[in-house]
């Protein structure tokens, strides 16, 4: 339990900060070469979700956002997700998503840095927006290959069913 506190706090905090050093370096569009020609940061405020969508509905994102966070520490908190692949997908889905209801609560926009413009055309996102998406990887991983055997329900931990199964 600590160690999931310890990386939820880790990821919200490294994301946190990365917003304020872009906020307080960056004005809004200028940009900073970190990667040259592969990654450089540009301050961009995001009033919609991923690539804008349902831009201007923060009241709408902050429900969403709120419905998908409680349900993701419901399966936490309850132990309905033990394995720690999945639990670990489930802290990167927590802070990330956190970390942009953060923003949302107290800017209304969520403030973007990461643009791979240089290697690909793409839109550019931040820090919690790759926590979500390693998260859901992360997530589809442990469905797959492990949700059957650690975590089904009726199922222990790791341990042989009254059938002799694992």
């Amino acid at each position: 339990m600590v160690w999931s506190i310890a990386l939820l706090v880790v990821l919200m905090g490294a994301d946190q900060l990365l917003k304020y050093w872009t906020v307080t370096h960056l004005a809004l569009g200028e940009s900073a070469p970190l990667l040259p020609g592969v990654l450089q940061l540009t301050r961009l405020h995001n009033y919609g979700a991923a690539w804008s969508s349902l831009s201007g509905k923060t009241v709408v994102l902050l429900v969403i956002t709120g419905v998908l966070m409680a349900a993701v520490a419901y399966l936490l908190l309850k132990k309905i997700v033990r394995h720690p692949l999945g639990v670990t997908a489930g802290l990167f889905i927590l802070g990330g998503g956190l970390g942009n209801m953060i923003d949302r609560i107290r800017l209304g926009y969520v403030v973007d840095m990461l643009d791979i413009s240089p290697l690909f055309d793409y839109p550019i996102f931040n820090l919690a927006d790759c926590f979500v998406v390693v998260g859901a990887i992360l997530g589809a991983v442990y469905y797959l290959w492990f949700y059957e055997k650690y975590d089904k329900k009726g199922r222990t931990h790791g341990k042989e069913d009254a059938d002799g199964h694992n």
